[in-house]
C-alpha cells in the first residue's frame, strides 16, 4: 500500500514531511500490521467465520470518543486492506486532525468477515498513536514561546518505534535519536566503565565512530559540563538537574556547543519551568511509554 501526500496538518510539524519520513519505512510498517494480525487471529477469526456468510458486506464509521491529535488513520486502513483489498473508504480524516467525541475519523465498507476480524487491530493501531501524538501535543502547547522544542526517547514499544515517533512528529514534537546507530550519546553508565574519563570517552568516540555523528554527554553536575565542554562535546544532555542547576549549566555552555538537552523530573506540571531555563531540547520518555490511549469504536450502519 502507498501513502497519498496530498495531506493537511492542523498541528505545527508538517504531515507532508512526516508521511514521507514513515513511507521509508512502510515495509516494515506493513510487515508489523501482518504480524499483528497473525497475533490476533491465529488459525482463524472461528466467531466471525461461524456467524457470517463470506459474501456479506456492511458498512461502518469508527468514531472518537474524546478529545485529542488524530493519527494512524494509513496504519488502520492497510489493516482492513490486507483481509478485503477491496475495502472502501467512504470518507476519513487525515492525520493531525483535532477529534471531539463522536466525530466520525473515517468510515468504510467492505467484506463484513473483514471489518469484524480487522475492528481490534486496527482500533489498536488508532488509539495508541493518538494517544502519543495527544500528549505530545500538550507538551509542545505547554512550551510555547520559550524556544525549546520536545523530543523523544527510546523508550518505546519494542517493534513499534518507527510508528511511535511518527506519532510523535504529528503531535508537534521532534524525533531524537532513532536508535543506537545514528547518534552519540555517551551515558552514566559508558563513563563508569571509563572509570567517569569524559575527555577519554569523547576522545574514543571522535576516534572510533563516523565522524558525521554528534557527540553528546549525559551530565549529572556542573563540574561534568565543563568536563565536557572542555572535552569537545557537540552537545549535552543534563539529567536530573534541579531548575537553579540548569540555568547554571545553561550559562556555562551557551555557544559552546551545539544544543543542551535537558531530560528527567518532566511532567506537564514541570516542562514549562524546565523550559524557561534556556535549555534547546527537553527529551520526555513519557510520550511513548506511558501516554493513554486515545479512545475511539467502531459503529455498524
Amino acid at each position: 500500500m502507498g501513502i497519498g501526500f496530498n495531506k493537511v496538518c492542523l498541528i505545527s510539524c508538517s504531515l507532508r514531511y512526516n508521511l514521507c519520513v514513515l513511507s521509508h519505512y512502510w515495509a516494515e510498517v506493513e510487515a508489523l500490521i501482518a504480524r499483528a494480525l497473525a497475533e490476533d487471529v491465529g488459525a482463524c477469526d472461528w466467531t466471525t467465520v461461524a456467524l457470517i456468510p463470506e459474501s456479506m458486506e456492511s458498512e461502518c464509521a469508527i468514531l472518537a470518543q474524546a478529545e485529542g491529535v488524530l493519527c494512524g488513520v494509513e496504519v488502520a486502513k492497510s489493516v482492513f486492506l490486507h483481509l478485503d483489498p477491496a475495502m472502501e473508504f467512504l470518507e476519513s480524516l487525515e492525520d493531525g486532525a483535532w477529534l471531539e467525541p463522536d466525530r466520525c475519523v473515517m468510515r468504510l465498507r467492505g467484506s463484513t468477515r473483514a471489518l469484524l476480524t480487522g475492528e481490534r487491530t486496527a482500533l489498536n493501531f488508532l488509539q495508541h498513536l493518538s494517544g502519543i501524538a495527544t500528549l505530545t501535543h500538550q507538551f509542545v502547547r505547554a512550551v510555547e514561546g520559550t524556544g525549546a522544542q520536545i523530543v523523544d526517547t527510546r523508550k518505546t514499544n519494542p517493534g513499534l518505534r518507527v510508528l511511535e515517533k511518527y506519532a510523535v512528529r504529528v503531535g508537534g514534537g521532534r524525533n531524537h535519536r532513532v536508535g543506537l546507530y545514528d547518534g552519540i550519546l555517551i551515558k552514566d553508565n559508558h563513563l563508569i566503565a571509563l572509570n567517569g574519563d569524559i575527555r577519554e570517552a569523547v576522545r574514543r568516540a571522535r576516534a572510533n565512530a563516523p565522524h558525521m555523528l554528534a557527540v553528546e554527554v549525559e551530565c549529572g553536575t556542573l563540574e561534568q559540563v565543563q568536563q565536557a565542554i572542555e572535552a569537545g562535546a557537540d552537545a549535552i544532555l543534563l539529567d536530573n538537574m534541579p531548575l537553579e542547576t540548569l540555568r547554571e549549566a545553561v550559562r556555562l555552555a551557551r555557544g559552546r556547543v551545539r544544543y543542551l538537552e535537558a531530560s528527567g523530573g518532566v511532567n506537564l506540571q514541570t516542562v514549562r519551568a524546565i523550559a524557561e531555563t534556556g535549555v534547546d531540547l527537553i527529551s520526555v520518555g513519557a510520550l511513548t511509554h506511558s501516554a493513554p490511549i486515545l479512545p475511539m469504536h467502531l459503529e455498524f450502519g
